[in-house]
């Protein structure tokens, strides 16, 4: 099962990259654990040092900046094959 986190402290952009992961995953049928991370003192144990950052199965994606749904989609769907 896929594993994302959403590393932020709970801004707009935190809150939109959730949301877009939960829609990508429910129009592909895929399973993945999406966990929120909001301790500001993980982050930097993570590798993340701007949010939102988004992290798939332990690798970063993204780090500052919201990606849009078709690189998103893209990210999670190619994590999903290598499951």
């Amino acid at each position: 099962m896929l594993n994302i986190k959403v590393v932020g402290g709970g801004c707009p952009n935190c809150d939109k990259l959730a949301s877009m992961c939960e829609e990508v995953l429910e129009e592909n049928n895929i399973v993945a654990e999406i966990e929120k991370v909001t301790d500001f003192n993980t982050f930097a144990d993570l590798g993340v040092m701007m949010t939102p950052a988004l992290i798939v199965n332990g690798e970063i994606k993204s780090s500052g900046k919201l990606p849009t749904k078709p690189i998103l989609e893209n990210w999670i769907k190619s994590a999903d094959t290598k499951e």
